[in-house]
């Protein structure tokens, strides 16, 4: 994801797992997270995704993995 703020979505994903795992399964499964929930949003806006479409989707995005 190219998209403005993806990244800091990323960061704040990767922190919060930091809370509860070590640092390269937190970064590891946030990666995959993050753009699970990135895969999840383009199918629903296309090219006009933008970072809060995101986040709105990382709780289905937890729930399926």
């Amino acid at each position: 994801m190219t998209v403005g703020g993806t990244g800091d979505v990323l960061a704040g994903v990767v922190g919060a797992l930091l809370t509860t795992r070590e640092p390269r399964p937190a970064a590891a499964c946030g990666a995959y997270l993050t753009g699970r929930a990135g895969d999840l949003a383009f199918e629903e806006t296309g090219n006009s995704l933008v970072a809060t479409d995101v986040i709105e989707r990382l709780p289905e995005a937890f729930e399926h993995e």
